[in-house]
């Protein structure tokens, strides 16, 4: 599903919205935690095309996180507000310099939570990562339009980077992986609101 251009994203939920970057520097890691009820079903060829696409990208992580976030802000220009560090700032968005490791951060934790995915049937990322990114997320209202916005961002920026390796198959295993990773987010969102 192609996301429309900021038409499709209430622009009054983007301004609440405030990211901090530390939430995202905790490294991935196979911890025996998940937000999500039941076990992810996760195929060995998707398997295979996330790992070998992200093997072919991780040396490029700084990079390509710094374009992914440029994609987000291109689909969605008031999504800058979102974030303090460059609502704050005079420079340009792209040379925002906290902007490059937040972006690399996010990059490297969504696509290392798609790696691990199949292996160990739920999403993991740590324990403490993964309330963080709950409860900013509800503090600020994120909605499921701001997760569309960022999925469409994702599967284009891993298009760019390895074009000769995409097909249908890819995306479609990226895909899952994210909305994986978001559905584990959305229950910690949920489990904070009780």
């Amino acid at each position: 599903m192609l996301v429309q251009r900021d038409s499709s994203i209430n622009p009054q939920s983007l301004d609440k919205i405030d990211f901090i970057t530390s939430i995202f520097r905790s490294t991935v890691s196979a911890c025996n935690f998940s937000s999500m009820e039941s076990p992810v079903h996760f195929t060995e060829e998707q398997e295979a095309l996330v790992l070998k696409s992200w093997s072919a990208m991780k040396d490029n992580a700084t990079e390509l996180g710094l374009k992914f976030f440029l994609k987000i802000f291109e689909i969605a220009p008031t999504a800058k507000t979102m974030f303090s560090f460059i609502r704050e700032s005079e420079v340009p968005v792209e040379q925002n310099k906290k902007l490059k490791p937040h972006a690399r951060a996010v990059f490297v934790m969504t696509c290392e939570s798609a790696v691990q995915l199949r292996k160990a049937g739920k999403v993991t990322v740590r324990e403490t990562t993964l309330k963080k990114l709950g409860a900013t997320h509800l503090k600020y209202g994120v909605a499921s339009e701001h997760f569309e916005v960022t999925r469409h961002a994702l599967l284009e920026t891993i298009k760019e980077a390895v074009p000769d390796m995409w097909s249908p198959e890819m995306k479609n295993a990226w895909g899952e992986a994210y909305d994986h990773l978001v559905a584990a987010i959305k229950a910690e969102m949920k489990s904070l609101q009780t």
